[in-house]
């Protein structure tokens, strides 16, 4: 069977780069011992073939192979524009 690939949802940070943006995915988890929600962000770089991304977009993007040495994910749709 084949494997399910991950999807995260996020807002683009950066559009300098050619077909490639950077998007920061948020999420929220409690803390272990202590009960706080904590907010957690990190950074993904995924390509975006047309260029269409704007910084403060909020799109989805997919796990994808290996397409440069820090590129591994695809932006799918924009859910909002900034």
């Amino acid at each position: 069977m084949k494997e399910q690939k991950r999807i995260l949802i996020g807002r683009v940070l950066s559009n300098r780069m050619d077909k490639t943006v950077v998007v920061q995915v948020e999420r929220t988890k409690r803390h272990q011992l202590y009960g706080k929600v904590i907010t957690t962000r990190k950074k993904y770089k995924a390509h975006d073939a047309e260029n269409a991304c704007q910084i403060g977009d909020l799109v989805k993007i997919t796990e994808s192979r290996p397409l440069s040495r820090e590129k591994r994910w695809l932006v799918t749709d924009i859910l909002e524009t900034a």
